[in-house]
């Protein structure tokens, strides 16, 4: 497989010279001008309008359109739902990814799949309250994952495009906060409807449609000339979705250490409700029913994720080195899993919870910074983000099906939050292997 295979992947020698000077050099050339607040702004609502749409419905509005369809099936419903979407998300990040990346609008090559995929998950999100049938759910939902994955991939992609790798930790915390607000405005807006799901699917399509509108008017996305685009092939294209280890070994340990540390965090979240229920036993030691001990724990994780995403990310920038604050941040991550696995009741979770938004937090920002570092090709970043990525939503998937045995034959509470530590370790462990990011 050649490098002019991939779908968005650099040149041949041929091509390559065409790329010295021009349109081709502005839209594909490393940044060195660091972007306005008015763009970073832009960036930040379109993340927090995704994930608003996106987890307001996960978290309430989808149990209560599945309760409503059947009561007695409603978990089987959710499932099947959710499973379905989550399959979407796999595809759609890196495939709009790659699509954004062989564009070449007047416009530029992002912001018209963040448009695309806003309108597109707004719309279907709107047909959803009207959903007749269970099918007909999985459809909307489905596509509404496809919008929102591809209005996310593109401007995911727009930061290496457009930021330089000075600013990157700032831009990537201040991203990260964006998404954690968004998580928590898509609570709010569900429980504020009361029950009334059709509502609340209409205003957060309200909310993913308000987020792109300054971006959208106030981006600096640079066209990419048609001559700049590798000739196209469904054979190269479909190829270039696997990146070889073997030639781009620092990428392949930065999925592989996202995909483990991703992992350990889902573990510790996963089964939250039943921990607080049946280990801490919670409402008869406090007196606090356990669902309303999951919203505290994650209020508290969701402030420490936003305080700690904005000054880690900026810290990285001002050393000049993302791997040390990764590392340690790993760390931070399985010293969490620890505190709940010994310390099972309320103050432990407390303590626990603020640990680990501590930090997950600055994760987020740091290694996204790392990570935009070893993307192969200035050509394919959509694409190659999208492939990493795949890291983010693989753990929905696995940690289930990790965690399961732990808590049911192995042990219980104790072994799954220490299994999660050792799989955090490991990612921090891994992250030394990158050799071309300090």
């Amino acid at each position: 497989m050649s490098l002019s295979d991939m779908p968005g992947a650099a040149p041949d020698p041929a091509r390559a010279s065409l790329a010295a000077e021009g349109p081709t050099a502005v839209a594909l050339a490393e940044p060195e001008r660091a972007v306005r607040p008015v763009w970073i702004a832009g960036v930040v609502l379109v993340n927090l309008g995704i994930n608003a749409a996106f987890f307001g419905p996960i978290q309430v509005l989808l149990g209560q359109q599945a309760a409503a369809f059947s009561e007695g099936d409603k978990e089987a419903i959710l499932a099947l739902v959710t499973g379905a979407g989550a399959a979407v998300s796999l595809v759609a990040n890196p495939l709009f990814g790659a699509f954004s990346d062989r564009t070449t609008s007047r416009r530029g090559r992002r912001v018209p799949w963040v448009l695309f995929g806003a309108i597109l998950g707004a719309a279907a999100l709107i047909a959803l309250a009207g959903a007749p049938n269970v099918a007909v759910m999985t459809l909307l939902w489905c596509l509404v994952q496809a919008g929102c994955n591809g209005a996310y991939a593109a401007i995911t992609a727009a930061i290496p495009d457009r930021v330089p790798v000075a600013q990157r930790g700032t831009v990537g915390g201040l991203a990260a906060m964006g998404q954690t607000v968004g998580i928590l405005v898509g609570a709010v807006i569900a429980a504020a409807v009361t029950g009334n799901f059709a509502v609340g699917y209409l205003v957060c399509a309200l909310a993913l449609l308000a987020g792109v509108v300054l971006y959208y008017f106030r981006n600096d996305d640079v066209p990419l000339p048609a001559g700049a685009r590798p000739p196209f092939s469904l054979a190269g294209f479909a190829k270039g979705f696997w990146i070889s280890p073997a030639l781009y070994p620092d990428f392949a340990w930065a999925w592989l250490t996202r995909l483990l540390v991703n992992i350990g965090n889902h573990m510790v979240t996963l089964y939250l409700l039943f921990f607080l229920k049946d280990a801490v036993h919670l409402e008869q030691t406090q007196g606090i029913a356990p669902e309303l001990g999951v919203l505290i724990l994650t209020g508290l994780y969701a402030v420490m994720v936003i305080i700690t995403s904005v000054i880690g990310g900026r810290l990285s920038d001002r050393m000049g080195k993302r791997k040390p604050l990764v590392i340690i941040s790993s760390v931070v991550i399985a010293v969490a899993s620890l505190i709940l696995a010994f310390a099972p009741n309320w103050a432990g979770a407390l303590l626990g919870a603020s640990v680990l938004g501590i930090g997950f937090g600055c994760y987020l920002a740091v290694d996204f910074a790392l990570i935009t570092q070893v993307l192969p090709a200035a050509l394919s970043r959509g694409k190659d983000l999208g492939v990493l990525n795949i890291a983010n939503s693989l753990p929905q998937v696995l940690a289930p099906l990790i965690a399961f045995p732990f808590v049911t034959m192995w042990g219980g509470y104790v072994s799954l939050y220490v299994a999660a530590a050792v799989i955090g370790l490991l990612g921090a462990v891994f992250v030394v292997k990158i050799k071309g990011v300090e």
